[in-house]
């Protein structure tokens, strides 16, 4: 039946594309359209999964299917929009934008499947599908939000809006907003030139990020020698030559994290390996990435001159929390000197410990991690060598994440190994409300692999809609290093913290009660959405929590005491450094994007290094966080003029967390209620409501300050 709609779908767009043509012509193209789709019966994407809770058919899905379910998906939703916006009754709530919700089912599915995959196994075939779908996608969307009898409907419903209830008018602003910000007041002429721009970023923002995926792959360390490991486990350097194994090369093989910063520094002790490693890291997709960057952060800027915004972070204001740019430089340079003394102050500490070794050189980039971890030992006794034991990753998620979760919400955790998955690291869970509903399915991929992107993050193949009636289907991605076969998965604490952060955003998926799917989930403005993920790190520091899953792999002992004290104590330590890298990076992603159309930038590392001088924070020692041809956040990520967030939506989950310990810590009752008032909610209601909603009262910084350990 849906087969079948889909082809009249097709039939029905061909046929509005051929009004002015011969009806010969026509009828050959509805034939085609009828051929196309005869040829497609087997393709997976062209029907929802008859999976629970339409749970993607990995085992079916090929790259094979994306083009013609894009093309086709394409097709559909220009069918629903045109007639949408030609409907010859008055523009009304529902069949203008409850219509649009509706509008682009093929498309979501198939934009879903392909978007969420290609980060996840992205080979060859899926970077060629996507460099070309970028502009096409582009178009499409340029299609409906440049459309001058769609914009004027939604300029009538936004102008009687009163009359709707508070969700309704939620939905008529953000419609609103985002026909205003797409461009639809604009000339033709104007518009036409939005269009060039447009599928220029889109195309060059695919460049970016395929230029990253082969950096990964390409700018590795290949160690010939072994003694040249030297600091590392048995198992490390195991992990390290099955990773060359696997990449048909000789020795052992280190690859780079996304950030700057690199773990296997900590241990390193050859000073030499750790400087190429470094070096490799911090210049890494420099060639391939600089000039991108430059027309990158131009066309933006030429994009928001044509809106009337005098550059493009304030142009990205218009839809964020933080409403201007003053706000945003007003924090973070408060807080950039107080950060540098910091790490000025960690520097001098390290400086005395290269001295006491027998050493004369200044302190480098790439000494500090490994000579921070020497301060950390003196200062706080403690090995990590001794506290890995007591994070196996399986006890991590069970016994600490999902135990934290079921304290809070009382939700439990069903593994469905009968679900198909993409790839044999994947875990999935059906997971529960404690009187047995059913509330979605969420996915864990846990391990770093070719074809990967860096970092973490969580997306969603099905998002909740009360419109729709969909449940969600969630993800969490990690890059955890797999161990050689037969070893245990040991995590380090920062790697938990990312575990417990990232199910942060899954359970702002799961939890997500909306009706509309605009609004849905983590469909928020960016400078909220990381709150519900950093508040949800905390949980794994929480005593209950840690005595239930902090125990040893092998014997099932609990850490011990002074242990356990020295790992939390050590959580403030290094924070000058922690917080130096991370301004440094917000900082230069604002000024990428603080000015107009007339700046002649042509030397990338001149204008980054400039940026940060500029804000008192560029201190060689502690290098940004990302550099900028790397800084996959701003120039892929959708985080331009944003990557701010984490601080900004840091002051919330500080603020938020110390409010619930407060509140009795780990009860039903504070989960309870940050779920109904802020995970419930999504964007349904203003974002600074729902926080007085659940707090009773706006954040303030002091929680933040203390948790940084920036202040006593």
């Amino acid at each position: 039946m849906r087969k079948t709609l889909v082809a009249t779908t097709i039939a029905s767009v061909l046929l509005l594309s051929a009004c002015s043509s011969q009806q010969a012509d026509t009828q050959t193209q509805v034939e085609t359209a009828a051929e196309t789709q005869t040829a497609n019966v087997e393709n997976v994407l062209f029907k929802p999964s008859p999976l629970q809770y339409m749970a993607p058919e990995f085992d079916k899905i090929s790259t094979k299917d994306y083009e013609p379910a894009f093309e086709a998906g394409i097709a559909q939703q220009k069918a629903e929009i045109a007639k949408i916006a030609n409907n010859p009754e008055p523009a009304t709530f529902e069949n203008t934008l409850v219509a649009m919700e509706l509008s682009g089912e093929l498309l979501d599915r198939t934009s879903a499947a392909f978007f969420n995959l290609s980060g996840l196994i992205s080979d060859s075939e899926y970077q060629r599908i996507a460099a070309k779908m970028a502009p096409v996608m582009s178009a499409h969307t340029d299609d409906i939000y440049l459309n001058k009898a769609l914009f004027a409907r939604v300029q009538s419903i936004y102008d009687n809006k009163a009359s709707l209830n508070a969700e309704d008018q939620r939905l008529v602003d953000y419609y609103y907003k985002k026909f205003v910000n797409a461009g639809a007041k604009l000339t033709e002429a104007e518009k036409a030139k939005m269009r060039e721009i447009n599928a220029e970023l889109a195309k060059l923002s695919t460049e970016f990020s395929q230029n990253i995926l082969k950096s990964f792959k390409e700018d590795v360390i290949l160690v010939k020698d072994k003694s040249e490991l030297a600091g590392l486990s048995e198992g490390e350097i195991a992990s390290l030559a099955a990773a060359a194994e696997k990449a048909g090369k000789e020795g052992y093989m280190i690859t780079l994290v996304n950030t700057t910063r690199q773990p296997i520094l900590q241990s390193l002790e050859n000073r030499k390996l750790r400087e190429k490693i470094w070096t490799t890291s911090a210049t890494r997709a420099q060639a391939t990435n600089g000039p991108i960057i430059i027309k990158e952060t131009k066309l933006r800027a030429e994009k928001a001159a044509l809106l009337g915004y005098k550059d493009w972070a304030s142009y990205v204001m218009t839809t964020r929390m933080a409403q201007t740019t003053d706000n945003v430089y007003g924090i973070l340079d408060d807080l950039a000197p107080k950060a540098v003394a910091k790490a000025e102050a960690e520097a001098e500490q390290i400086q005395q410990v290269i001295k006491k070794s027998g050493k004369t050189f200044a302190l480098q980039p790439w000494d500090w991690a490994f000579y921070a971890e020497k301060v950390r030992q003196e200062k706080y006794d403690l090995d990590p060598a001794l506290v890995k034991p007591y994070f196996e990753m399986q006890s991590v998620i069970h016994d600490g994440l999902f135990f934290a979760m079921n304290k809070l919400y009382g939700i439990t955790f069903k593994e469905r190994k009968d679900l198909p998955v993409y790839h044999e690291d994947v875990m999935v869970f059906e997971v529960f409300n404690e009187d047995g509903s059913a509330i979605g399915l969420f996915y864990m991929d846990p391990y770093a692999r070719e074809g990967k992107r860096g970092g973490a993050w969580m997306s969603a193949y099905v998002s909740q809609s009360g419109l729709k009636d969909t449940m969600p289907v969630i993800y969490n991605a990690q890059n955890i290093p797999k161990p050689a076969e037969g070893q245990p998965t040991l995590m380090t604490f920062s790697e938990v913290t990312t575990m417990f952060h990232e199910f942060g955003h899954a359970a702002h998926g799961l939890f997500s009660d909306v009706k509309y799917p605009s609004l849905a989930g983590t469909a928020t403005a960016r400078d909220f959405v990381e709150f519900p993920s950093q508040a949800n790190e905390d949980w794994n520091i929480e005593p209950t929590v840690l005595a239930n899953y902090a125990k040893h792999y092998k014997t099932g002992e609990p850490i011990p005491k002074a242990l356990l004290a020295k790992v939390l104590e050590s959580q403030k330590f290094n924070q000058g450094f922690d917080t130096t890298e991370y301004l440094a990076a917000a900082l230069l992603d604002m000024e990428w994007h603080s000015f107009g159309v007339d700046a002649d930038i042509t030397d990338v590392q001149k204008f980054e290094h400039d940026a940060l001088d500029k804000h008192g924070i560029a201190y060689y020692p502690v290098p940004p966080r990302y550099k900028s041809c790397y800084f996959s956040h701003t120039f892929a990520g959708g985080y331009s003029a944003g990557y701010y967030a984490y601080l900004w939506t840091e002051v919330f989950a500080a603020d938020a967390f110390a409010h619930m310990t407060e509140e009795g810590g780990l009860t039903r009752e504070n989960g309870d209620n940050f779920r109904k008032e802020i995970l419930s909610k999504g964007n349904s209601r203003d974002l600074m409501q729902s926080y007085i909603e659940f707090r009773g009262q706006k954040p303030t910084t002091d929680a933040l300050l203390k948790r940084r350990g920036l202040v006593e």
